[in-house]
């Protein structure tokens, strides 16, 4: 029988994080009971869809997504009650028979899964979801509450500044998707310009570019006392560790590796508003 691989090793194969990212994740997780992936949370290096990802394919489960647009009857939810559903994180999917589908955070909780079975006189099959998955699942199915898509995210201004068109057309589609108003270059000089007469709420800006590269840039915004509080996410085709380090230490507040994944350029871009700005909507 093959052995299991570790859930960092996972993520390592899946180049959601590198050795040293898991060797930092593993010695900030010693002798507090967290969970791994919650340690890699917290430390902004993943997203909860990654820690899904990875959580499935160790242990061969389906992952499922989605799950407030779709449609429940009451004799299904009715196996659940909201209170359940929210604080063990799970959702009832569908019933065939006398197999039940659930999407569940942690699909490992087998006393959960043992007392709905039992219970219920129902064989459950685990799927793994997001925690903001269940959340807005119950919110819509159990509490009756209509989510309003995107609408904070509208306040927020984000600026792209990269010199490849198929990548910067690729981070705007990504950050569109999420409501935010948007701006683009693809140089820093262009940036540089945008910046100084928009005054953007974030700039995420390729490091390597034609005419004033992303460090000039960079060093420039630095320098403007109108411009130098907003933050700035780099991005760099060079994935190791002296990168991130060189950046960081250089001002930047976070480092996106290319290739981009647009699920951690989404959560990494809302991670920045929030830590800098809050949850409120900027001043007018």
């Amino acid at each position: 029988m093959a052995k299991r691989k570790r859930f960092g090793e996972i993520l390592i194969e899946a180049r959601v994080v590198d050795e040293n990212q898991l060797q930092r994740a593993l010695e900030k997780q010693k002798g507090t009971g967290r969970r791994l992936g919650q340690v890699f949370e917290e430390m902004g290096v993943v997203t909860e869809r990654d820690i899904a990802a990875a959580l499935a394919r160790q242990f061969g489960f389906k992952t499922v997504a989605n799950i407030a647009r779709a449609t429940f009857s009451e004799e299904l939810l009715a196996l659940c009650d909201s209170d359940t559903a929210m604080n063990k994180m799970l959702f009832p999917l569908k019933k065939e028979g006398s197999t039940l589908f659930l999407a569940m955070v942690n699909p490992l909780d087998i006393d959960t899964i043992d007392n709905l079975a039992f219970k219920e006189g129902l064989r459950i099959v685990p799927c793994v979801t997001t925690p903001s998955e269940i959340q807005s699942a119950v919110n819509r199915h159990y509490l009756k509450i209509v989510e309003q898509t995107h609408e904070p995210d509208t306040w927020w201004t984000v600026l792209v500044v990269d010199g490849q068109d198929l990548v910067r057309s690729a981070i705007l589609a990504a950050l569109k998707r999420e409501g935010y108003n948007l701006l683009e270059a693809s140089n820093g000089a262009d940036g540089l310009k945008v910046a100084l007469q928009k005054k953007p709420h974030l700039i995420i800006s390729d490091t390597v570019m034609p005419r004033m590269d992303g460090y000039e840039m960079f060093r420039a915004i630095q320098a403007n006392l109108d411009i130098k509080h907003i933050p700035v996410i780099a991005l760099s085709s060079k994935a190791s560790a002296d990168e991130e380090a060189k950046l960081l230490e250089m001002g930047y507040f976070d480092f996106i590796a290319k290739p981009i994944n647009p699920v951690r350029l989404v959560a990494r871009t809302k991670h920045a508003l929030r830590i800098i700005y809050g949850n409120s909507p900027p001043p007018r």
